[in-house]
């Protein structure tokens, strides 16, 4: 079967630099894009249910720009201000450049790490004597706390977002050679919008051990899996496929 199109099931890129729109224009293919989670904040009421404390804490720690939001989003609404003195600590450096939307950047402390939380463990190893709050969603890797509980660090998790599957009744039917995924919840957004969903041909991709499993627990026939030596990005992945698939025909 020729693969003509392909569901990237995440937002359209914003940028016209995205690997994707080289691939689909190098491999005369039409690739379309359709969230199928999205985030949504917890509502104060049940940040209270946390029984956390923000200002007792005197650093914070953000992995991503959607915990930054979430976590000023929760603060403005509970009327809490940050302190001068807090310390940020920061997955990558554009997430602590966003800081700025925020706070006044230049009058903060600010530490952050190479894109990888093993970097910024690092940085926080060589702050230990600061109590940490770490903004998460309710579906989040647990290596994070593992590692901060391993290096003996005080903090205190708070879930301020979570994941839920988007309404996809707009799609009516999936008629796409290939289905792209890149998390758990993709897998199980798809199954609550298409309860009845039978793969056949479709083939489907996915991005990382984690979601590959959740695509095997699913009953589903994985087809394209990344990242691998021969293919560390999805591009990459579809790309080998398609020139494997293709050639067949």
């Amino acid at each position: 079967m020729r693969i003509k199109n392909i569901l990237v099931s995440q937002p359209k890129p914003k940028t016209e630099k995205s690997p994707y729109f080289n691939f689909a224009k190098k491999n005369n293919v039409k690739v379309d894009f359709v969230p199928f989670i999205h985030v949504e904040g917890i509502t104060t009421k049940e940040f209270r249910y946390e029984k956390i404390n923000i200002a007792e804490h005197t650093a914070i720690i953000f992995t991503s720009r959607t915990a930054v939001d979430h976590f000023f989003r929760i603060a403005k609404a509970m009327k809490i201000t940050m302190s001068d003195k807090t310390k940020y600590f920061c997955i990558s450096e554009s997430t602590a450049f966003y800081l700025q939307k925020y706070i006044v950047y230049r009058k903060r402390k600010i530490f952050f790490g190479k894109n990888k939380f093993d970097d910024l463990i690092n940085v926080i190893k060589r702050n230990k004597n600061e109590k940490f709050l770490i903004p998460l969603s309710d579906i989040h890797k647990e290596e994070i706390p593992k590692k901060l509980k391993k290096n003996k660090i005080k903090f205190t998790k708070a879930i301020l977002y979570r994941t839920v599957s988007s309404d996809l009744s707009n799609l009516e039917k999936i008629n796409y050679d290939i289905l792209v995924f890149y998390s758990p919840s993709g897998i199980k957004s798809l199954m609550q919008n298409f309860p009845n969903f039978e793969q056949k041909d479709t083939k489907i991709a996915s991005f990382g051990p984690t979601t590959a499993k959740a695509v095997k627990e699913a009953g589903l026939r994985l087809d394209i899996q990344a990242p691998l030596p021969q293919a560390p990005s999805m591009t990459m992945a579809l790309e080998l496929y398609l020139k494997n698939s293709n050639k067949k025909d």
